[in-house]
């Protein structure tokens, strides 16, 4: 039977999806499941809620709790990783707090941006040690990574290790069913083609039984019939001729166009929800005291499939039936106008051979100049992880479109210090290798 090791299974409420939807194909009703957490109290709620969706789904799988991750990884057929380094105090705490007392705002603040950044340079360096683990212990694992910044963790992964690893995320399809209903469209209907870097890919086709979608979409845009909670997206419909597979609130930080201390009206006009993931966070909190009496309760546990793709690739793999998906890979020659390397969403066919990337060329140029934006700062914080150098922190932040658009270079360096400080040892040591010239000054 499948071994599958879960990492950060302590991330109950999302580990209920991805453990219900597996127990729901018969190949992995006796598989075993390895539930790993730093939080012995989430580990055992999270056994609770793995043996309440084994009774819904009429299963018997072998479940292990541990608080050893190697334990969990040696000998596994499948890794997940759901975990957040640093968690919402401090860490998120001090990617949204910090910024604001030099006027940056965030709204998400995972991905891009400040918030970003800092939650790279937190996660990478735990993932490789994961990786390193993987290497000795699993090493023809596939790793299904879940962690933001999705681009930059599966980057620096695919750098420096040999461990195979998808990074999945339910942007692609979750909008999609969005755009569905826009278009009073049954989603099993939608027939698209979409491409780029994670959060920030485009539907290059975008069809219903062969016709065209987006001169429809274009209508509502130009009409001003737009969702009022995605304004964003609809404008940059506009601008760009495409539309983005991230949310509008994600959008809005990825650019330089929307969060600007110079025109506060945009933030009213586009209705972008600021501070947006810390109201999220105290949300999941709640709901986390809820869940918590519901899983370790006597009452019976019921489970809806969802659309994240994990299971499906398991099955995939397992069985053999091919299935396509979108997953976060290495670009080695799937995108020809992005650079070699970095870290690309694509659809990738997967069955008994693994996960197999679908090439698409060349971008439109100016999609593949947007995401050029964000792929120079992800890059710099990949190097900064890896290098250990804290000047690629400053030029990540120089360079990033949000930040950039908000302060001046020296609010970017001193903001930059402060926040290394501030995350102590969440962050390695990083070394500067050039002499500031604010201390020069000095």
């Amino acid at each position: 039977m499948p071994k599958v090791a879960f990492i950060g299974a302590g991330s109950v409420v999302f580990a209920k999806s991805l453990l219900g939807d597996t127990l729901m194909f018969d190949e992995f009703k006796e598989a075993e499941f390895r539930l790993m957490d730093i939080d012995p109290d989430r580990l055992h709620t999270a056994v609770r809620m793995a043996h309440k969706l084994a009774a819904a789904t009429n299963s018997s799988p072998k479940v292990v709790a541990t608080l050893d991750r190697r334990k969990a990884l040696d000998g596994a057929d499948f890794v997940i990783t759901a975990i957040q380094v640093g968690g919402y105090k401090p860490g998120t705490v001090i990617d949204f707090e910090i910024p604001k007392k030099y006027g940056l705002r965030q709204t998400i603040a995972d991905t891009l941006g400040i918030g970003g950044i800092m939650r790279g340079l937190r996660t990478i360096p735990v993932l490789l040690d994961i990786c390193r683990d993987m290497e000795e212990l699993c090493p023809n694992a596939l790793l299904l990574q879940y962690v933001n910044p999705m681009a930059m963790n599966c980057w620096a992964i695919s750098r420096t290790t040999k461990i195979e690893c998808i990074g999945l995320c339910h942007s692609v399809q979750g909008t999609a069913r969005e755009l569905a209903r826009d278009l009073s469209i049954p989603p099993e209907e939608l027939n698209y083609v979409c491409a780029g870097i994670n959060h920030l890919a485009f539907y290059l086709r975008l069809e219903h039984k062969g016709r065209d979608l987006y001169p429809e979409l274009m209508k509502i845009a130009e009409s001003g019939a737009a969702p009022k909670n995605n304004l964003v997206r609809y404008e940059m419909l506009r601008r760009l001729g495409y539309f983005v597979t991230e949310s509008s609130e994600h959008f809005s930080e990825y650019c330089n166009h929307f969060i600007r201390r110079d025109r506060t009206d945009l933030i009213s006009e586009f209705k972008i929800p600021l501070d947006e993931y810390m109201r999220r966070c105290e949300d999941i909190i709640a709901v986390w005291n809820q869940r918590k009496v519901e899983y370790e309760g006597d009452g019976p546990l019921e489970h809806t499939r969802t659309s994240e793709y994990g299971s499906l690739i398991m099955h995939s793999m397992e069985t053999g039936t091919p299935r396509v998906i979108y997953g976060n890979v290495a670009n080695n020659g799937l995108i020809d106008n992005l650079p070699t390397g970095c870290c690309v969403e694509v659809p990738c066919l997967v069955d008994k051979n693994g996960v197999q990337p679908t090439r698409i060329g060349q971008l439109p140029p100016q999609l593949a100049g947007v995401m050029l934006t964000n792929i120079n700062v992800q890059s710099l914080v990949v190097e900064a992880a890896l290098t250990g150098t804290k000047d690629y922190v400053y030029h990540a932040a120089m360079l990033d479109p949000h930040t950039s658009a908000e302060l001046t270079l020296e609010e970017i360096w001193r903001l930059v210090d402060e926040l290394i400080e501030a995350h102590g040892s969440y962050i390695p040591k990083l070394k500067s290798e050039r002499v500031r010239s604010a201390d020069i000054r000095a």
